[in-house]
């Protein structure tokens, strides 16, 4: 699979992640965030886990708005 943002400037550059919302990304756009996510375990107290995604750099901005 290639990255879409390097076809859509005539290149062909593997990619190596996924943005978690528009498709492939290689190296020199993915951009990996790290939030939390909040869960409750059955009959445990709740809990906060560090979990990492992957965006492409205009999905990433978008985010942040």
């Amino acid at each position: 699979m290639h990255c879409l943002d390097c076809h859509a400037q005539g290149a062909t550059t593997p990619a190596v992640g996924i943005c978690r919302a528009c498709g492939a990304v290689c190296t020199n756009h993915a951009r990996v965030i790290t939030h939390e996510v909040h869960r409750r375990p059955f009959l445990a107290p709740p809990a906060e886990t560090p979990v990492r995604s992957v965006r492409c750099f205009p999905c990433a901005g978008a985010d942040s708005r």
